[in-house]
């Protein structure tokens, strides 16, 4: 099992593909993985069967969890129970995020 992540590799991956988030570990216990959304890029991410923390790499816009917007800007943590609609929006910069997941991603 691998033990040591270079983030930039993984970031790089979602800016080279089609999707705007990548998982890189991905057990049944934990989920990790990196999203980056540019400006006008739309999240469209629905909710998850696990709790979830995101820690704002870079960037800024908005995180709306329910019906509230929270600013995102560097070295924020949001954490988002399971099963409530959230997503990013409203960025004018390149937005990177590391997300966690209490269980596998879904």
């Amino acid at each position: 099992m691998k033990l040591e992540f270079d983030l930039n590799q993984y970031l790089e991956k979602t800016k080279n593909g089609s999707d705007y988030f990548y998982t890189f570990i991905n057990r049944e216990s934990l989920a990790v993985g990196v999203l980056t959304l540019q400006p006008g890029e739309e999240d469209t991410q629905t909710p998850h069967e696990s709790d979830e923390v995101y820690y704002v790499i870079s960037g800024n816009g908005f995180l709306r969890i329910k019906d509230n917007d929270y600013k995102v800007s560097k070295d924020k943590l949001f954490f988002v129970a399971k099963d409530i609609e959230h997503y990013f929006h409203g960025n004018t910069k390149e937005l990177k995020v590391l997300y966690f997941f209490g269980g596998p991603d879904s």
